[in-house]
């Protein structure tokens, strides 16, 4: 009996060498999932990755008078992409009252808003040759954001590696009885 393995024991040393190997494909799939991500998320960088600033804007004095001459007047730029949580002030220095939007800018003062839902908007603007403004609000891209898309791409990936790991490199059991 001494010199003799259980068939139990066999199936242990089995399983653990199974669930060891699990572990460590798991965890080579989530350690290339980080590199995939953070790489192409540095590459990729856009204004979304970005955390939530204050955007000032002046309208110079004599803008009204510009526009109604023909002249361009540009100051916020058409496609402009903020966040949420970005703040747009707006300080009119003209001698008429400016809109932004649902945003009355009276002459001498200055008016702000806080961007709360991500979508695309096209404002109206008094302050601009264009008259419709339009611009994009993104949700920025958070740690758990982030965080998700890692897991979501290392799971699957390390169950891929271990499922390629067994079929290339198989785990053999011991013989049962050894002579």
């Amino acid at each position: 009996m001494k010199g003799r393995k259980r068939p139990f024991l066999l199936a242990m040393k089995y399983t653990d060498t199974l669930f060891t190997r699990f572990l460590l494909t798991m965890l080579l799939g989530i350690l290339s999932a980080i590199v995939i991500n953070e790489v192409s998320f540095l590459f990729l960088r856009s204004e979304n990755g970005r955390a939530a600033t204050e955007f000032n804007y002046l309208i110079p004095a004599g803008t009204a008078d510009k526009i109604a001459a023909g002249e361009e007047v540009k100051i916020i730029p058409n496609g402009k992409k903020f966040v949420i949580g970005d703040r747009l002030t707006i300080e009119n220095r003209d001698n008429k009252d400016h809109n932004f939007g649902d945003l009355f800018i009276p002459a001498g003062s200055s008016a702000s808003m806080v961007f709360s839902l991500s979508n695309n908007y096209a404002y109206s603007c008094s302050f601009q040759s264009e008259t419709l403004l339009g611009f994009e609000v993104y949700e920025p891209v958070s740690f758990w954001l982030r965080l998700g898309g890692i897991l979501l791409a290392g799971i699957p990936l390390g169950m891929l590696y271990w499922i390629y790991g067994i079929l290339v490199f198989p785990i053999k059991k011991e013989a049962a009885h050894e002579a």
